[in-house]
Parts: structure tokens; C-alpha cells; sequence
């Protein structure tokens, strides 16, 4: 891992084009990218646990430009999943959106998975990589679990990174260890709290009124954080859904392979019956004429700001007009998948707390026994030496 990190050329193109949305809904705060077509059926994405709004950059990027509406958000702070199931719901009522299509990875597609269970009418396809079905596993693999609320931050944290795969990584993978890791530097304890509470709280997924039909399983065939086991039976449960592998890509192939993630995710959108609306999207033409931001944007200058109807606040500078090619496109340079792998990562970690605290402990014991044992060393020497001067 590089000692420093600096962002990459197509994400700070990314933040400068595309605003940040941040509202509060009821004790929940917001924080979520909101970019395309406001009439196109939206594309959610739910990132791992060590995920933030920010890791599908390139899907945003990407997808918009081919005339798809793209919704990023942060997990809010949830302690358990009946709680995450309300609080989307107030969410897509808050951002006046009905029907969706939820792409999930790791924790996130258990997430999206449970919402599709319980909220049958508002979930019309899912697309699951590298997820899961039940919790077990990883609450045995976390007997500290009781006590993640009162875990220091810094604690916390070392259990996300400690599951980044160790070894060599190819450049693009190591790049997004990186990437991820500046996005777990942005998370508070009380982040990274919730998420692996609710990565361990006893849950599974019920059965599904949603036909397999309009479910995609988009898992890499190379190593992974989630056990081949839970993929496995992941994939027993819908045995007619489209497969979607990749040959590499790791924990986090939106990332490390974009192209391939994106071509899939195309695909998925167009079996399931959403139409691109390219004719919306500025600089591309349709029947000879180039689409308008208002038109895009149901007459807003802001392809970002909310519907009319909405009343979303939002936060971060509007742009006047929908992305841009990249100069670093994100086709050409990926992000190394891995980013994402220190989120579902921190979940399979088979570590004991013993473990996880013990280098810390060292560290506070020589930090703060060692000049106590050297005081009670002088003055044992001191004395001693002022009884042999008495003797003498």
C-alpha cells in the first residue's frame, strides 16, 4: 500500500462535474450522487461496507453518458435491518422516486436483497455481485460484536483494512486498495459501526416475489472476501438468474474492471425493459439533434437539483450541464477492484479480538509502563546505592 494517496485524474474530473447531495431525513443524514436523466427509472447502488457513495464513480460517469440514471448513496447510520429498510423507504419518498433497480455489492446486495423482500412493489431487477444471504458466518467470525458501539475508531478501521488481500497486486488493483482506503478515512466510528453491525445482526433473506428473471449475479472468478460457499448459495437461490462472471476483478470489480461492470449493467437495464434516453443527454444526437440539459431535466438547469415536487435540499455547487467525456476516461483507466475489498473484506476477517488489540496493547504498555519501570529502576538503584554508602 503507497504511503500516499492521490486521487485519481477521473475522479477529481468526477467531483468537479458531478454535485454531492447530502439531506436529512428524520435522525438519518443523507449523502448520495444523483446523475442522468430524471425521467429514466434510476440504477441504485449500494457499496460494502467499507464503500461510500463515491466508489461507483465510474458506473456514474459511464452509465449517464449512455443516457441511465445513476443514484449512489452512503449506508446511513442503521443498527439493524428492519431500521435500514424504513430509512431507504423514506429515502426514495424524500427524492420522489417509486421504482428502482438496485445494484448491490457484498453487504450492500444483502441490503438490497432484504428491501426487495420486504418492499416486493418497489424493486423491479436486482443486480447482486460478490453478495450473500445470511449473516451467520460473519457474526461467528465477530464474537467482539457486542461491543463494535464502544470500539475506538482507530480500532475499527485497522479491522476494515486488515482484510485487504496481502500479496502483489496488478496496478489497477493496487490503485483501488488505495482509493479505498482514503474512503474509509472518511467514515466516523459511528459509520463503520453501524455497517458491521449490521453485517453480523442475525438476518437472512426470505423468498423473493421478484421473478429470477430480472435478478443478475455479477460475481468474479478470482478471489474474494465473501466464502465461494455463501456465492454458491447465493446463486442456488435463483437458479434463473442471468450469470454475469468475471475472470478477475477481486472484491470490487466496479472499480478494477469498469468496462466489463458497465457493459453488464447495460445489458441488465436494457433485459429488464429500461430505455436509455440518449436523446437527453447533451452533445449526443438522436434523428440529427442533440438532447438539452432542460430537456433532460424536466426544464431544471441543474441536472442534479431534485424534481420540482421533491423538496430535496442539496448540497455542493450545481453544474449547468450534464458530464462531459473525461479527459482520463474512465473506460481507459479502472481502478483496481480491490478498493471495495477492505468493505466486504472487514466482514469475512477471521480474526479474534485478541488479536485485532494486541498491537495496540503493545503499544500502550511500552508507551506508558516503560518510563514507569524506569523511574521505579532509578530510584531501586538509587537506594541501593545509598545503602552501600552507609554500610561502607
Amino acid at each position: 500500500m503507497k504511503t500516499a494517496f492521490s486521487a485519481p485524474g477521473d475522479y477529481i474530473y468526477f467531483k468537479s462535474q458531478v454535485p454531492l447531495h447530502k439531506i436529512p431525513i428524520g435522525t438519518k443524514q443523507w449523502r448520495y450522487y444523483d446523475f442522468g436523466p430524471k425521467v429514466v427509472p434510476p440504477l441504485i447502488c449500494l457499496p460494502g461496507t467499507a464503500g461510500t457513495a463515491d466508489v461507483y464513480y465510474k458506473q456514474i460517469m459511464s452509465l449517464s453518458m449512455k443516457g441511465y440514471r445513476v443514484i449512489s448513496v452512503d449506508i446511513p447510520r442503521v443498527w439493524n435491518h428492519h431500521e435500514w429498510i424504513q430509512a431507504f423507504e423514506k429515502f426514495l419518498d424524500a427524492i420522489d422516486v417509486h421504482h428502482i433497480h438496485l445494484y448491490g455489492t457484498s453487504l450492500g446486495g444483502f441490503l438490497a436483497q432484504l428491501f426487495a423482500q420486504h418492499r416486493p412493489r418497489r424493486v423491479r431487477s436486482l443486480i447482486l455481485s460478490n453478495s450473500f444471504l445470511d449473516t451467520r458466518s460473519f457474526s461467528a467470525s465477530m464474537p467482539w460484536a457486542p461491543v463494535v458501539s464502544w470500539t475506538p475508531s482507530f480500532l475499527l478501521k485497522r479491522y476494515v483494512l486488515t482484510g485487504i488481500r496481502d500479496g502483489p497486486h496488478e496496478p489497477f488493483i493496487a490503485d483501488s486498495v488505495d482509493f479505498v482506503v482514503s474512503q474509509v478515512e472518511t467514515l466516523s466510528k459511528d459509520d463503520l459501526a453501524s455497517r458491521l453491525t449490521l453485517t453480523v445482526d442475525a438476518a437472512s433473506v426470505g423468498p423473493l416475489l421478484l421473478s429470477d428473471s430480472f435478478i443478475t449475479i455479477m460475481d468474479t472468478n478470482d478471489y474474494c472476501a465473501i466464502p465461494q460457499q455463501l456465492k454458491h448459495d447465493l446463486r442456488e437461490r435463483y437458479p434463473e438468474a442471468r450469470r454475469a462472471f468475471l475472470k478477475t476483478g477481486g472484491d470490487f470489480p466496479f472499480l478494477s474492471r469498469p468496462d466489463e461492470v458497465n457493459l453488464h449493467l447495460q445489458l441488465h437495464m436494457r433485459r429488464v425493459g429500461v430505455e436509455a434516453r440518449t436523446d437527453l443527454v447533451p452533445g449526443i444526437s438522436k434523428g440529427g439533434s442533440g438532447g438539452s440539459p432542460s430537456e433532460g431535466n424536466d426544464g431544471r438547469e441543474d441536472p442534479d437539483d431534485p424534481p420540482k415536487d421533491d423538496g430535496e435540499p442539496s448540497e455542493g455547487p450545481s453544474t449547468d450541464s450534464q458530464l462531459l467525456p473525461t479527459p482520463e476516461s474512465s473506460e481507459s483507466r479502472s481502478l483496481g477492484d480491490q478498493p471495495l475489498s477492505n468493505a466486504s473484506v472487514c466482514h469475512v476477517v477471521n480474526e479474534d479480538m485478541t488479536v485485532l488489540f494486541l498491537p495496540h496493547l503493545q503499544d500502550i504498555l511500552f508507551l506508558h509502563l516503560f518510563p514507569l519501570y524506569l523511574g521505579s529502576l532509578y530510584i531501586t538503584l538509587n537506594n541501593s546505592w545509598k545503602v552501600r554508602r552507609s554500610i561502607k
